[in-house]
C-alpha cells in the first residue's frame, strides 16, 4: 500500500511538473500582444502563454523590482533595460539555446544599451509623436506646439499619454535642447513650460488606439503604431512628428532573473526570432520590428503607411531614448513628480 501511495505521489508530482513545464508567464505593454503568435506558438510547442498587461516602463519596473512577480519574461523599452541589467533583474541569455539569434537585424544587433544582444530579443520599434483627428484640425501637426502652445481648435481637447521619458523629451527638444539635459536653466524652463500647457489638456491617459477611433479622444500624443491602428478603424485620424524633435524607441523582451519556465522561455524568444514570427508581432500593434527578413510576410499597408515611413525631412529630428543618469535623471524626476500633482 505505501508503494502504491509513493507511486501515485510521484505521478502526481511528474503530472504537475508536466503542467509546469507547458506554461509561460510573459509581463508586456497593454494591447501589444498578437494572439495569432501566441495560438501558433501553443499550437507549435504546447506551451500556453498568459500575458498580465501594463501600461507604462515605470510600473513594470516597480512590479519586477518588488519581487515574486511570477513573471519569466518582461517587455521594457531600451533606456530601461541598464536598469534591469545593474539592479540584477534579468539574467544573460545562452544564445545556444536561440539558435535563431542571429535573425536579429544588423542595426538591431550592436546597439549600446545591450551590445551583442546578450540579454533581450527585439520585440517592436516605433515613435513618439502626434495623432489627430482631421475634422478636429486640419492644421500642421508635426510640431510639440500642438499639445505645448496648443491651437484654440485643440486646447483643451488633447491627451498626453503619461509616459514620462517621452513627454520629458519631446518637451526639452521642442525648448531647443536634448533628452537627459543637465543643463538646469533648460529644465527649468521644460517644468514651467509643462506646467503652463497641462491646464490646456483634456486627460494624461492610455488606451487611445480605441478612443482615437471612436472619437472619444480627437488628439493625443501617442505611438506611431497605436495610431496606424486608429487610423485603420477611423481614416479621420493622421499621425505626424515633431519637427522640434521626437523619440525612437525599442522594445524587447527579457528573461527575468527569478523566472520559474526558463526553458520555455527560451522557446518563445526562439519563436519570435524568426522572420514570419515577428511579422505577426508587427501585424497586430502596427510597429517595426528588429528581425531581418520579416518585412515579406507583413502586410503590404505597413511598407509605405505614413505611421511607419519617417518623412525624409523628418529623419534627422529623431532621437534614441537613452537612459538618463545624474542630475539629468533627478530633473526629470522632479518635474514629473510636479507634473502629476
Amino acid at each position: 500500500m505505501k508503494n502504491l501511495l509513493t507511486a501515485t505521489a510521484m505521478l502526481m508530482g511528474l503530472t504537475a511538473m508536466a503542467q509546469a513545464e507547458g506554461e509561460l508567464q510573459l509581463y508586456n505593454w497593454g494591447d501589444y500582444t498578437s494572439p495569432e503568435l501566441l495560438a501558433k506558438f501553443e499550437a507549435e510547442t504546447g506551451i500556453k502563454v498568459t500575458v498580465t498587461d501594463y501600461d507604462s516602463n515605470d510600473t513594470a519596473l516597480a512590479k519586477i523590482e518588488a519581487g515574486g512577480s511570477g513573471f519569466d519574461l518582461v517587455v521594457p523599452s531600451a533606456n530601461y533595460v541598464p536598469i534591469y541589467v545593474e539592479k540584477g533583474l534579468v539574467q544573460e541569455l545562452d544564445l545556444s539555446k536561440i539558435p535563431h539569434h542571429g535573425n536579429i537585424a544588423p542595426e538591431w544587433m550592436n546597439v549600446d544599451y545591450d551590445p551583442g544582444r546578450k540579454f533581450s530579443i527585439p520585440w517592436q520599434w516605433g515613435t513618439t509623436g502626434i495623432g489627430m483627428n482631421k475634422t478636429l484640425y486640419a492644421g500642421d501637426i508635426n510640431t510639440s506646439a500642438i499639445w505645448l502652445d496648443p491651437p484654440a481648435e485643440v486646447a483643451g481637447k488633447i491627451n498626453v499619454t503619461p509616459e514620462m521619458n517621452d513627454v520629458l523629451a519631446m518637451a526639452t527638444m521642442y525648448l531647443g535642447g536634448q533628452p537627459c539635459s543637465e543643463d538646469a536653466e533648460l529644465m527649468k524652463k521644460v517644468r514651467d513650460k509643462l506646467l503652463e500647457a497641462k491646464p490646456k489638456w483634456v486627460s494624461m491617459d492610455y488606451g487611445m488606439t480605441e478612443k482615437m477611433s471612436s472619437n472619444d479622444v480627437k488628439a493625443t500624443v501617442y505611438w506611431n503604431g497605436a495610431m496606424f491602428r486608429s487610423r485603420l478603424a477611423n481614416p479621420d485620424v493622421s499621425f505626424g512628428l515633431p519637427r522640434e524633435g521626437f523619440p525612437i524607441f525599442m522594445d524587447q523582451v527579457m528573461l527575468l532573473s527569478d523566472a520559474k519556465n526558463v526553458e520555455e522561455a527560451y522557446k518563445f524568444l526562439d519563436f519570435i526570432a524568426l522572420p514570419e514570427n515577428a511579422a505577426l508581432i508587427s501585424a497586430f500593434a502596427r510597429y517595426g520590428n528588429g528581425i531581418a527578413g520579416s518585412e515579406e510576410f507583413m502586410p503590404a499597408d505597413m511598407k509605405d503607411a505614413p505611421e511607419i515611413v519617417i518623412p525624409e525631412e523628418l529623419k534627422s529630428k529623431g532621437v534614441f531614448l537613452k537612459t538618463c543618469t545624474g542630475k539629468a535623471q533627478d530633473y526629470i524626476t522632479a518635474i514629473w513628480t510636479e507634473l502629476q500633482k
